[in-house]
């Protein structure tokens, strides 16, 4: 009998991210520069920009 792979048997779970500025959601963002992505999290409240959520506080 196969059993299922370890790939299949994760959760998914999310997690919303709050600024601390103003209290607006963080998203994350990919962007294309220079030929490489790249990934930052950004309030879409303020528009503040940083390079991962944790970097907020």
């Amino acid at each position: 009998m196969a059993g299922a792979s370890k790939n299949s048997r994760t959760t998914v779970a999310t997690h919303k991210f709050i600024c601390p500025d103003c209290g607006g959601e963080i998203i994350m963002k990919t962007i294309m520069d220079n030929g490489r992505l790249k990934n930052q999290a950004e309030c879409q409240k303020c528009k503040r920009v940083e390079r991962r959520p944790k970097d907020f506080k």
